[in-house]
C-alpha cells in the first residue's frame, strides 16, 4: 500500500473514505478501552494484557504517523520526519505510549516512584482528538479566540489574588494560610461555595457576597466568546462546503417562476 494512501487513512476522514472512518472510530473505541484499567485501583492479567494490546496498537499507529510525515507538512521534505516527534499530537501520542512500555523491576524500592507514571496514560484520552471532527471545531474556536480568552484569564487571575488578598486581612482567624485565601476566592468566583472555608464576620460576609456577583460575570465571559467562536466556525464550515458543492443561491429564480 502506497504511504499517500496510508496517510489517508490514518489521518481524520475525509468525504466518503469508508476506510479512512472506520479506522477513526476504531482508534477511538481503543483510546476508551485503554483508559479502563485506571478506573481500577487493582491490576490482574486482563487488564495487563488489554494495556499491552492497546499500546501496541498505538506504536503502530504512531509509526504510521512518522512515516508519512512529509504528507503532513507542506514543505514535504526530509525535515518532515525530524519535524514530526515535537509536534503537539506526536508528543501527546508519545506520552501516553512511555508507560506501557516500562520493563523496569517494580522490586526496586528507589524505582517505585515510576509507578506515578501509570497516572500519565489518563493522556490518551487527548489521542481521540485527532481521529474526531468536533474536537478540530473546538480547537479551531479556541485558537482563533485565544487572546480574548487569555485576557479573560488574567482577569479571573487577578481578581482572585486581589480578593484573596482582602479576606485574608479582614478575617485572618479564619484563613490560617493565603493559599487558604486563594482557594477561598476561587471557590467564590466560580459560586460553587463548598462551605469548608467562610468568613464569619459582617464585613468578611459582604466582601464574599461581592466577590460571587461580579464572579457570575467573569465567568460568563468564557462562555459567550466560545460560543461566538463556536457558531463563527460552524458559519465559515458551511460556507466552505456550499463552495466545495458549487452551491448557489437559487432563491431569486425560484421567486421568478413563482
Amino acid at each position: 500500500m502506497k504511504r499517500k494512501r496510508i496517510y489517508e487513512i490514518i489521518e481524520k476522514s475525509e468525504g466518503n473514505d469508508i476506510i479512512s472512518s472506520v479506522y477513526d472510530y476504531s482508534m477511538i473505541i481503543i483510546i476508551v478501552l485503554s483508559l479502563i484499567p485506571l478506573a481500577f485501583k487493582a491490576e490482574n492479567s486482563f487488564f495487563h494484557a488489554l494495556d499491552k494490546v492497546t499500546a501496541g496498537i498505538f506504536i503502530v499507529d504512531y509509526c504510521l504517523r512518522w512515516l508519512t510525515a512529509d504528507y503532513k507538512f507542506a514543505d514535504r521534505s526530509f525535515i518532515s520526519f525530524l519535524r514530526y516527534p515535537f509536534s503537539a499530537m506526536a508528543v501527546v501520542d508519545l506520552v501516553s505510549i512511555l508507560p506501557s512500555l516500562s520493563i523496569l523491576n517494580s522490586g526496586f524500592k528507589i524505582l517505585r516512584v515510576l509507578r506515578m507514571i501509570r497516572a500519565m496514560r489518563v493522556i490518551r484520552v487527548f489521542k481521540a482528538m485527532r481521529y474526531s471532527k468536533s474536537f478540530e471545531i473546538i480547537g479551531n474556536v479556541l485558537q482563533s479566540s485565544k487572546e480574548s480568552l487569555v485576557a479573560v484569564c488574567a482577569l479571573a487571575g487577578g481578581y482572585i489574588m486581589v480578593s484573596a488578598l482582602v479576606i485574608f486581612n479582614v478575617e485572618p482567624d479564619s484563613f490560617s494560610t493565603f493559599f487558604d485565601a486563594i482557594y477561598w476566592a476561587t471557590v467564590s468566583l466560580t459560586t460553587v461555595g463548598y462551605g469548608d472555608i467562610y468568613p464569619v464576620s459582617t464585613l468578611g460576609r459582604i466582601i464574599t457576597m461581592i466577590s460571587s456577583i461580579f464572579g457570575i460575570a467573569i465567568v460568563a465571559l468564557p462562555a459567550g466568546i466560545i460560543t461566538a467562536g463556536y457558531m463563527n466556525e460552524i458559519e465559515k464550515m458551511n460556507d466552505s462546503n456550499k463552495t466545495t458543492n458549487g452551491g448557489e443561491d437559487h432563491g431569486p429564480e425560484i421567486e421568478k417562476k413563482y
